[in-house]
């Protein structure tokens, strides 16, 4: 699907382990997943942004491969990484926060809830493009499919969804749906495929 968040995805395949630094992505997409692979993504929070690497630099899959060494670590940003795993995932997230790898920027947090008190809202906008690489309304446009998507694999009727996710009628949720996740509404009804790599709901 189409999503506003940095990730890191850890590809497992029989003789191959790659190490993916992935950006936001304006339109959805189908990945191609063998049978005997394994994925592990860490999808960081919005507002999550890497000072060495601008943001707009990776949107719609420019993506960074991550140089792997011989004994299984990877190279990011200047340091040698163990892969984590499930369990170790989130203390993962905090080392490369302490490291300075990765930092945040509070100004997408103040465009998502609205809150201009201590800004501008036009500089609060500039600064979520900034850090993530889109503007505040395609960000908006990407959480309504998304939740929209989500909606319709889990059982409501295309009506449902079109009112559920505030679109202005069913033409809208269809154009909004096939750009920003890939399939029509109706497909994604009858399908209820898998639509994200992450293993859990919330973002690290």
């Amino acid at each position: 699907m189409a999503e506003s968040n940095i990730e890191l995805v850890f590809t497992r395949l029989p003789g191959f382990l790659a190490v993916t630094l992935r950006g936001p992505v304006s339109r959805g997409s189908f990945v191609e997943c063998p049978a005997n692979g394994e994925w592990l993504s860490i999808r960081f929070r919005l507002g999550t942004y890497l000072p060495r690497i601008l943001t707009a630099s990776l949107i719609d899959h420019q993506d960074v491969q991550l140089p792997v060494l011989p004994d299984g670590r990877f190279w990011f940003s200047d340091l040698a990484w163990e892969i984590p795993n499930y369990d170790n995932a989130e203390d993962f997230v905090a080392r490369l926060a302490r490291a300075g790898v990765i930092a945040r920027s509070h100004a997408a947090d103040a465009a998502v809830e609205g809150d201009f008190d201590w800004m501008s809202q036009r500089s609060v906008q500039r600064h979520f493009r900034r850090v993530t690489g889109m503007t505040f309304s395609s960000y908006r446009q990407i959480q309504r499919a998304r939740h929209a998507a989500a909606l319709l694999a889990s059982g409501s009727s295309v009506l449902s969804a079109t009112f559920d996710a505030g679109y202005f009628d069913q033409a809208h949720l269809t154009r909004s749906v096939k750009q920003l996740i890939g399939m029509t509404p109706a497909r994604l009804a009858r399908e209820r495929p898998q639509l994200s790599f992450s293993y859990k709901a919330t973002a690290s």
